[in-house]
């Protein structure tokens, strides 16, 4: 959930539903704000099943904001992570419960197409950036939480 958002709602308005994920894909998508040189990672963690968003962190490329979205996916009793070779991932997740290839991570690879597609601003070659980091997660999370809604919407 959204920590800013949170701190403006009232307990009693807020719905909020933990189910069991027993596997995870994981990766992180690169974009910057204002200039390159200032690089903003997305890491998000999908159901590797549904490929429904589970938690995602916005942060540097560092094993602290791993450690982040680790955090947040622990309450959903995650039995088995899909990643690439990052090494974050290696000196993080026990390797019982880690698998690295792109075989297993195509769900989320896709959903970075489709964010890249949709967000310009995350776009690698492009005109188009965030000026501000505030805005540049907002409109992540905003199509995010619109795309997951139309999906249900959809189905």
């Amino acid at each position: 959930m959204n920590a800013r958002l949170r701190h403006t709602l009232d307990p009693p308005q807020v719905n909020v539903i933990v189910r069991q994920v027993e596997q995870a894909e994981i990766d992180e998508m690169w974009s910057c704000v204002g200039r390159k040189s200032q690089q903003r990672w997305l890491w998000h963690a999908i159901d590797h099943h549904t490929g429904q968003i589970v938690a995602y962190v916005f942060g540097t490329r560092e094993d602290e904001t791993f450690l982040q979205l680790k955090e947040l996916l622990a309450p959903f009793g995650i039995m088995h992570f899909y990643t690439d070779g990052w090494g974050a991932y290696r000196r993080h997740l026990d390797p019982s419960t880690h698998t690295v290839g792109k075989q297993q991570t195509q769900k989320i690879e896709r959903k970075h197409l489709t964010f890249r597609t949709r967000i310009k601003r995350l776009t690698r070659k492009t005109i188009c950036f965030s000026r501000s980091i505030l805005m540049h997660d907002l409109v992540i999370c905003c199509v995010k939480s619109t795309s997951t809604k139309l999906k249900h919407h959809l189905e």
